[in-house]
């Protein structure tokens, strides 16, 4: 049980259930995708697609923020 527990502030449903399924995914694989997607930023820029390089190098940083949620939902857990 979470030291800091404050029963005004609770989790609803959808955030549960969510979190649930979530925690079933492996954290590497957020890690993964994100380098992944920067292997492929970096593919396009060489190939000349700026425009489409810059668009897929900024989907990493949300895969990584949600990685970090992942892992803080599997170690803190929930309510």
């Amino acid at each position: 049980m979470p030291t800091n527990y404050n029963p005004e502030h609770k989790e609803g449903s959808v955030a549960k259930t969510i979190e649930r399924q979530t925690a079933k995914i492996p954290s590497d694989v957020y890690l993964w995708t994100a380098l992944g997607f920067m292997a492929v930023s970096l593919t396009l820029h060489i190939l000349g697609k700026k425009k489409e390089s810059l668009f897929i190098g900024q989907w990493p940083a949300p895969f990584l923020i949600m990685g970090l949620y992942n892992k803080i939902v599997k170690l803190e857990g929930h309510d």
